[in-house]
């Protein structure tokens, strides 16, 4: 099993996939170790101490002005723990549960949090054992950190509520930690609030997005140029001097990725020649690599504020370098938040651009000598005219999606928390703005498949005809009408599995 160290600085976004996405096991390094033990020592000093330390003989919140005597501050921080996890609504996908606990460890491993090392050790011994505490949609406002998904953890750990293990049975905490030889933390001074104190959800959230866009906009150039192809576009419009002349650096990737999977085809120069009377195709073809581009950009703006974020210690209080122990504002998560909604809207846009472009095909008026809905005798059969209403849902719906969760705020803790990110809503809606389109995608993919097909005997650029024979091994080709959503499906799979860009890179080579 693949092993992710944490040690006292950042992981990287191939860490949290990893670990949340892959099931890698993870351990503390030696560094982190001591570092977690040296600051337990500095909490451990003011336990005693008769001024009071917020977090650590006081309440919380509204609540800090109450200094709490020695006998009740394991049931202080027990009762944090059980009170704040109070989400609500459907399960978080596992994915994501495992991303907030692998971060909110790597906080800890930083030692500017004062827990025990064996509240960390066990943390790393749940993420590696697979046991994955139940977390609800509803819960997180962004501010004080993500407090309720994190407290769900939190009481797995101290083993209490329900879990799932790594074959996805649910059980209880306190079987699943015996079953697998790991002791229940009883928690100590301000170990409950360091647990919970964090960005981690809508922090991991944002990691695998990343990572999922990454890989999606290669597959939306890997459609544009089928498109392109199949509608008779030029890819004239994609050289890489006129690219030059507005220096975007996503646009430049975009477009040599269409001129790589476009290369070589018949299709595209069977119109090369002077009766050919278009002088310019639709936006939709001609812009494809300004839209994706911008969108390319984006997304490594957002990765760059995960990778500051990844670099974080996020508590309140925290134990700082030099042995103080500070109060701080580092749990609002409007930096993560703000990108989490940036990254909703270029969801939506390339999506949108890519419903236009499978429109094209449908339309004789616009397809340039291809049958009506490519149907195989049009009225009879219908073709994939309502593959595009599927489309055009989904991108109506990321539209909605694309408003941004950011700019609202709900005071909570009596007026104490008067602002908050919302970063959480922002993460929860990024993740269907991505699920919307990959499906979208495989959309205009299926679509511009059969279109290309079409156009035979002329032979498509190899690389387009290596998407299309991938497809091919779960989707029949050009025929009368067939049962539909299954064969989306097969291509949304195709698209989501990695598949369809590996059909094409084994001929580009890696794209951009």
């Amino acid at each position: 099993m693949h092993l992710v160290t944490i040690g006292t600085g950042p992981l990287e976004i191939d860490d949290v996939v990893a670990v949340a996405r892959h099931g890698a096991a993870v351990a503390l390094s030696a560094e982190a170790e001591a570092e977690i033990a040296r600051s337990r020592a500095v909490i451990e000093a003011l336990a005693h101490d008769t001024v009071p330390h917020y977090g650590v003989s006081t309440g919380f919140g509204a609540l800090a002005t109450r200094h709490i005597p020695t006998d009740l501050r394991a049931q202080l921080q027990r009762s944090l723990v059980r009170s704040h996890a109070a989400g609500s609504g459907p399960e978080v996908e596992r994915e994501v549960v495992r991303a907030l606990m692998l971060l909110r460890l790597s906080t800890l491993a930083t030692g500017r949090t004062g827990v025990r090392l064996e509240t960390a050790r066990a943390y790393a011994a749940v993420l590696s054992a697979g046991i994955t505490p139940v977390v609800h949609e509803y819960g997180s406002l962004g501010c004080s950190g993500d407090l309720a998904p994190l407290s769900h953890c939190a009481l797995a750990v101290m083993g209490e509520g329900p879990v799932r293990l790594a074959d996805g049975t649910l059980t209880d905490a306190s079987t699943a930690l015996r079953d697998h030889g790991i002791e229940p933390v009883v928690l100590a001074e301000k170990e409950g609030l360091a647990l919970i104190n964090g960005t981690d959800g809508m922090l991991g959230m944002l990691a695998l997005a990343v990572d999922d866009l990454r890989h999606l906009l290669r597959v939306a150039d890997v459609c544009a140029a089928m498109s392109v192809e199949g509608l008779l576009g030029s890819d004239d419009v994609f050289a890489a001097d006129l690219h030059a002349l507005r220096p975007q650096p996503g646009q430049a990737s975009s477009a040599a990725n269409i001129r790589a999977v476009m290369r070589g085809s018949a299709i595209r120069e069977s119109h090369r020649t002077e009766e050919c009377t278009r002088v310019q195709d639709a936006y939709s073809l001609r812009c494809a690599p300004q839209v994706a581009g911008a969108a390319r950009d984006t997304v490594d703006h957002a990765a760059r504020v995960a990778g500051w974020e990844l670099a974080s210690a996020v508590d309140n209080p925290v134990v700082t370098p030099d042995g103080r122990v500070e109060s701080n504002g580092n749990f609002h998560g409007a930096p993560v938040a703000y990108v989490l909604d940036f990254l909703a809207i270029v969801a939506a846009d390339v999506a949108s651009m890519s419903e236009r472009r499978t429109d094209r095909f449908l339309d004789p008026a616009r397809s340039h000598g291809l049958p009506a809905f490519l149907a195989d005798d049009p009225g009879v059969d219908s073709g994939h005219m309502i593959a595009q209403y599927t489309q055009a849902a989904i991108v109506s719906e990321l539209k909605r999606l694309a408003v941004p969760a950011s700019v609202d705020s709900i005071p909570s803790s009596a007026m104490q928390e008067d602002h908050v990110s919302m970063g959480w809503s922002g993460a929860r809606k990024l993740r269907r703005s991505v699920d919307g389109l990959t499906r979208v995608l495989a959309v205009e993919l299926l679509t511009a498949a059969r279109g290309i097909e079409l156009r035979a005997p002329l032979a498509p650029a190899p690389a387009t005809a290596a998407v299309v024979a991938a497809l091919r091994e779960s989707v029949p080709g050009v025929g009368t009408d067939r049962f539909l959503a299954p064969e989306i499906e097969s291509a949304v799979e195709l698209v989501r599995s990695g598949r369809a860009l590996a059909a094409v890179e084994a001929v580009t080579g890696p794209l951009r």
